[in-house]
């Protein structure tokens, strides 16, 4: 199956758009080993060649549409989604997540308090490039920092309260315009290309790598589902998924995929995981929050 997606996707990117290009040339140069990287990052380049690249591919979509991933692309999938989303699954998650955002911590202090605006509104602006301590910080990783300061344990990165909160604190964004900053700082610049880096470069037994399913077979079945195309995907997270029959974040998400092609997956807070989200929000800027949002 791998190399009849990839012999697709070859010829699909050749055949098509020199707005292309750009990407493909990423893929092919860290997927092949002893290639140099690029002499410097140039994120906006790599914004403008991404999103070209999919909206050449997928002409009739507009950029907006892209944050419904694979329900894009399949009229019945489609139908069956907006039913569901008559009555959210993620609701509860979202009321749980108030509640527990709202409380106040042994100290007096609340969640409200580490966050600009009181942590209404921001999540558009998540990851974030942390001056102070050289890392990039995603948003569930903001609420266990908070969360530490003041006294507290960390949560799971992954689902139960900690989903639930910045479930809730994404829903403050809906609709919103995905805002993420890359300063020109070379930390930064560094953790955007491991970002990157990371997308593009295959691993696991299977030999895959994320840009395999929503790059190149983005909008193909995969047995009985859509793949989702990689451009909007971070948008309607964290999701509930039937799967899960509850709420997860996208670190879930990451460390579920690495399972499935075989590679063992990061920590929840490793720069691996903090760097990829950095750049794949990176690559949805402009597009509006649609978190948090429900998937099969």
């Amino acid at each position: 199956m791998r190399a009849g997606v990839n012999r697709a996707g070859a010829r699909m990117a050749w055949g098509e758009d020199k707005t292309m290009k750009r990407v493909w040339l990423m893929i092919a140069a860290f997927a092949a080993l002893g290639l140099a990287r690029p002499a410097k990052a140039d994120p906006a380049a790599d914004l403008k060649a991404f999103q070209g690249y999919f909206q050449t591919r997928f002409p009739k979509l507009e950029l907006k549409d892209y944050v419904n991933g694979p329900y894009n692309f399949s009229a019945n999938d489609r139908a069956q989604w907006k039913q569901i989303l008559e009555f959210p699954p993620y609701s509860f998650a979202v009321d749980a997540g108030k509640k527990a955002f709202d409380t106040k911590f042994p100290d007096g202090a609340s969640y409200a308090s580490c966050f600009p605006h009181g942590g209404i509104g921001i999540a558009q602006d998540y990851p974030k490039f942390d001056e102070k301590t050289g890392k990039v910080v995603t948003i569930g990783i903001a609420v266990n920092e908070c969360r530490t300061r003041h006294g507290l344990k960390a949560l799971s990165l992954t689902k139960g309260e900690l989903a639930d909160i910045v479930a809730y604190m994404t829903s403050t964004s809906d609709g919103k315009p995905i805002h993420v900053v890359i300063p020109n700082d070379k930390r930064a610049l560094a953790a955007y290309e491991a970002g990157k880096e990371y997308f593009y470069s295959r691993r696991g037994q299977l030999n895959f790598s994320c840009a395999s399913c929503h790059v190149q077979a983005a909008g193909k079945r995969l047995r009985g589902q859509y793949l989702a195309p990689a451009l909007g995907i971070t948008a309607s997270f964290p999701v509930y998924r039937s799967k899960w029959g509850n709420v997860g974040t996208l670190v879930r998400r990451f460390i579920g995929c690495n399972k499935k092609v075989r590679s063992v997956p990061a920590k929840p807070d490793s720069s691996a995981y903090r760097d990829l989200a950095y750049f794949l929000t990176y690559m949805s800027n402009g597009l509006p929050i649609a978190g948090p949002g429900a998937r099969s």
